[in-house]
């Protein structure tokens, strides 16, 4: 049960897997993101997230999703590259690629015992805090790491 198993796509159904941790006695974590260039932010709340947990699921938007939300030029990288990296960090068991601009149909899927994002965002602001709340759940926000975002990052090379 300690390997890491490889990215889980959205389709079928990656909830075998977490049932089988849940079953051995495993809190379920969740955190999600677009992740394209990985920096000192996202290692931050990885880590946050995975103290909260056992087994940490991230929710990985895809290549799609990426460009509704982050407009044409985005990803630098694609959804494979962004899962491979991810999944090489300790703090990640497992990598499920979803395609919708929010993870809510994930979130209530996997229905995870806690939910972790970053200290930019409130409480209210976050998809399925709600949902996670109402079943017993906690939603964490991890420490807002300031100057790191991927678009900083992008701004800076482009100059």
């Amino acid at each position: 049960m300690n390997r890491k198993p490889s990215i889980v796509n959205a389709e079928p159904n990656p909830i075998d897997l977490i049932r089988t941790w849940r079953d051995s006695g495993c809190s379920i974590g969740f955190t999600n993101g677009c992740f394209d260039l990985i920096h000192p932010g996202h290692i931050s709340l990885l880590h946050r997230a995975k103290n909260e947990c056992d087994k940490l699921v991230v929710g990985l938007n895809s290549d799609n999703s990426v460009v509704k939300l982050k407009g044409k030029d985005r990803p630098i990288q694609k959804e494979n590259a962004r899962a491979t990296v991810l999944l090489a960090l300790k703090d990640v068991d497992a990598i499920i690629i979803f395609n919708e601009e929010t993870p809510i149909k994930l979130i209530e899927l996997i229905k995870p015992d806690v939910l972790i994002k970053g200290g930019d965002y409130k409480i209210g602001e976050i998809v399925g805090a709600d949902f996670i709340q109402q079943n017993g759940g906690r939603v964490v926000l991890s420490d807002y790491k300031n100057g790191h975002s991927t678009s900083e990052i992008i701004k800076k090379i482009e100059r």
